[in-house]
């Protein structure tokens, strides 16, 4: 069995710096290949693009995995904007939905990760809130992470892959306001914010609203590797079947 390919999406930026550079730049988190690569599955970024390549990019894929980053445009859930709303990610906003969309035709497995687990939910037909306090770091901290803890909701994918309640590396200000048609949520904090949504049966799509390339728990990216891997075993053949036929009877 191949490994599988699992495509990342990445922030698009007017500008990163790097050695004697400065220029718009197409980039992620290291964490994020580096699970996948962990997971044994390969690792492919996917910047953002025209949303009517969306299907042949997913096409190639075995799994796919929409980072987190900048909030949701409110105006894909029909919202006007919060004033502690973010700047769009205009480019990521079009070709994001499209990468979920082709996902979800073509049953291929998906993790949406806090931006993307949001992202899920507003194009299924969910809505956001524009702004929660006690998610981020600590008080009077920019760009560090906090920790809280998550409770499974007993029966789904979810707590299958997580039993227990544990501690995640978290950092959003939006959350799932209205839960979008057919999706069920599958952790929550402890002050009732969602903390996890997921499509029950197939394809395998979950929606976390934490960092878990932030942590040392595999496990969720684990679970999406399993289930993408499932997608490049070879049919068995007659031959097989046969063959297996013949041993069963000794």
């Amino acid at each position: 069995m191949s490994e599988p390919l699992i495509g990342i999406t990445t922030y698009r930026e007017p500008a990163a710096r790097w050695g004697v550079w400065e220029l718009p730049a197409a980039l992620l988190p290291l964490g994020y290949p580096q699970l996948v690569q962990r997971c044994g599955a390969l690792a492919v970024l996917l910047p953002p693009d025209a949303p009517e390549r969306a299907a042949a990019a997913v096409a190639r894929l075995d799994g796919l995995v929409i980072a987190g980053g900048a909030d949701v445009e409110p105006g894909l859930y029909g919202a006007e904007r919060d004033i502690r709303t973010g700047p769009a990610a205009v480019e990521r906003d079009a070709w994001e939905p499209a990468l979920l969309r082709a996902a979800l035709e073509s049953g291929t497995p998906v993790l949406g990760i806090c931006r993307g687990m949001q992202l899920l939910n507003v194009v299924l037909g969910g809505t956001l809130t524009q702004h929660i306090d006690g998610h981020t770091g600590p008080p009077g901290t920019t760009g560090v992470l906090g920790e809280h803890t998550v409770r499974p909701v007993p029966g789904t994918r979810y707590a299958s892959v997580v039993p227990e309640e544990s501690l995640v590396p978290t950092y959003h200000h939006q959350a799932v306001d209205r839960l979008a048609p057919g999706l069920v949520v599958s952790a929550y904090a402890a002050d009732g914010t969602v903390e996890a949504v997921e499509l029950p049966g197939a394809p395998w799509v979950l929606g976390v609203q934490w960092h878990p390339e932030m942590g040392a728990d595999p496990r969720v990216m684990r679970a999406l590797v399993a289930a993408s891997s499932a997608r490049t075993a070879p049919a068995p053949t007659p031959e097989d079947a046969t063959s297996h036929a013949r041993s069963a009877l000794g």
